[in-house]
């Protein structure tokens, strides 16, 4: 009977901790990068980050908000809402950041950056959020 009872406990345990983690800033399972941007590394030093700043704050942080935590006020009313770039720099590599950057999210308000901006302007970005906390 002690089993039973301990192992109910355990069940239960997990699934409260599993309905508390996550959240709107939680990091998902990222998605495997394509083959034409696995394994790019960021060509830029980190000197770079000023500039990325700059295109940062003009393209970005309406929706991702000024320190990248998704807090943005346009972000606001999107669904789903826009992700904590600074949780997830954490996780990601500067090939899955280059790639989504360049061409967006499907499903998302995340728009395709290629085009707009140069590959360097992208890199910059990265080396931008690579510094948020």
């Amino acid at each position: 009977m002690k089993k039973v009872w301990f192992s109910a406990v355990l069940v239960l345990a997990a699934l409260a901790l599993t309905a508390c983690g996550g959240g709107a800033d939680a990091v998902a399972t990222l998605a495997p990068v394509p083959s034409d941007f696995a394994g790019l590394a960021n060509p830029l030093g980190a000197d770079a980050s000023a500039a990325g700043a700059s295109l940062f704050k003009t393209n970005c942080e309406s929706c991702h908000g000024s320190q990248g935590h998704g807090d943005g006020p346009a972000g606001a009313a999107l669904d789903p809402t826009p992700k904590n770039l600074a949780d997830l720099q954490v996780a990601a590599g500067d090939d899955y950041l280059f790639w989504r950057i360049a061409t967006g999210k499907e499903g998302t308000s995340m728009v395709a950056w290629r085009g707009v901006l140069t590959d360097e302007q992208i890199w910059q970005v990265v080396s931008f959020i690579r510094t948020l906390k």
